[in-house]
């Protein structure tokens, strides 16, 4: 696959970053592209580079200081880079910075001298889009080493002029996340008031569920905080670190609580069976390797060296984990078919039997519409309203979380102590119509 094939997947298929300030090294690279950033920009977007070390080496003799217009900075949208590929394919030009339809923003043949080691430019762009920032160099004999300093911002209206260093479809994050922060402490509120009134029915999963929800609100509040500061400074200022051990220890609780309510642990049995402590093992080391996947891809970008290959290995465990959780469920509910032949309780297996099957199918919506439906949301809504994604996510998992909570809540009352006789015999009539269907 050529390399400005592979750009143009790159930029179709990544995510938008973070947009914090971003540092960059190079060292003798002689690739003809390499991609450093992107952002929304608003029509007050600006763009400041902070280039050092810059030493140019190569084969031969230095380059002629004319042919240094063909070594550079420009910015592209994916709609742009597609007319780029078009022009070098009809041999239109012979390289990426002589294409109109890019944005030049610095060329090396501006450098003070050619033999200047560090230069700062600032470029500012009105036009309002999403934009990769790319370093261009179109001397296969050339080979660059430097360390670069970029800084995407927007401008505010009015006469403040603030900075704003969240790209244009992410900038109403913070208020969304710490919204949703307050959402869950209240619904941690509540569940506690729901344990201390039915205390005498509480069981261990019910401690569990309390603290998934604590952590979710906790991780939510370091997401709202490290997005607030990079808004207002381009830096997370510590609240990335926070945000990664809350989130680690909310993906970890949260599918190992997905696993034991599938397993019936502690309000159907008191202990789990091999079988299924293995599927434990399984999950919980699996999301160390996911979370340290998560750490490396947003902190290197979308562009990042083995980027791709991190995002593979999370999607990877992230399906396996997916599939991981279901498999208790289902032998819950071919237990709970099973008891239903043998020990007379078919109405209560029944109750049974009904909640599984709908718990197992809300966790494969969950599942589908978290990471299919969101996923397709950020490909096809504009960078503009990339926020929807995420609040689409997030009010999904919401959802998840109050279905969890009010379908396996302490009862004081058990239903299954209150069943006549008809009652009974309508469920053994049915369990039956469904041994036939399944023949």
């Amino acid at each position: 696959m050529s390399l400005p094939l592979l750009l143009l997947i790159l930029l179709a298929s990544a995510a938008l970053a973070a947009a914090e300030i971003r540092s960059t090294e190079t060292r003798s690279d002689g690739r003809p592209l390499i991609l450093l950033d992107e952002f929304g920009f608003t029509h007050r977007g600006q763009l400041e580079l902070n280039v050092t070390h810059l030493s140019l080496s190569g084969s031969g003799s230095s380059p002629d200081p004319s042919e240094l217009s063909k070594v550079g900075f420009f910015l592209c949208t994916i709609d742009a880079w597609a007319h780029v590929l078009q022009q070098i394919e009809d041999a239109q030009i012979n390289c990426v910075l002589g294409s109109d339809a890019i944005k030049r923003v610095f060329t090396f043949d501006q450098l003070p001298t050619p033999t200047a080691s560090a230069f700062n430019f600032s470029y500012a762009e009105s036009s309002a889009d999403q934009y990769t920032l790319i370093f261009a160099n179109c001397l296969p004999q050339l080979k660059v080493s430097m360390n670069v300093r970029s800084a995407m911002y927007n401008l505010e209206g009015g006469r403040s002029n603030r900075r704003d260093y969240l790209s244009a479809g992410k900038t109403i994050l913070p208020r969304v996340y710490f919204l949703l922060s307050l959402i869950y402490f209240i619904m941690a509120a509540v569940w506690i008031n729901v344990l201390y009134k039915k205390r005498s029915t509480v069981f261990g999963i019910h401690f569990f569920m309390l603290a998934v929800v604590l952590l979710k609100a906790l991780n939510l509040v370091c997401e709202a905080e490290d997005k607030s500061y990079i808004k207002r400074t381009g830096s997370a200022h510590g609240w990335d670190v926070l945000f990664y051990i809350f989130s680690f220890l909310k993906g970890i609780t949260l599918f190992s609580l997905i696993v034991l309510i599938g397993t019936g642990w502690s309000f159907l049995k008191p202990y789990l069976q091999d079988k299924e402590k293995k599927v434990l093992m399984i999950v919980i080391p699996l999301q160390v390797i996911a979370n340290i996947a998560q750490v490396v891809i947003d902190e290197t970008g979308p562009f990042g060296q083995d980027w791709i290959a991190w995002k593979q290995v999370f999607l990877l465990v992230d399906v396996i984990c997916c599939c991981a959780v279901l498999f208790p469920i289902v032998w819950s509910i071919k237990n709970l078919r099973e008891a239903a032949k043998t020990d007379g309780k078919a109405a209560v297996n029944l109750m049974k039997l009904t909640l599984f099957r709908q718990y197992y199918i809300v966790v494969i919506c969950y599942i589908y519409f978290t990471r299919v439906v969101v996923y397709a949301l950020e490909t096809i809504t504009s960078y503009k309203y990339f926020w929807t994604s995420v609040v689409a996510g997030e009010l999904a998992t919401l959802a998840f979380y109050v279905f969890t909570g009010y379908k396996f809540r302490p009862e004081v009352h058990n239903p299954y102590f209150v069943i006549d006789d008809e009652e009974e015999e309508a469920a053994a009539e049915q369990l039956k119509l469904e041994d036939e269907f399944e023949l």
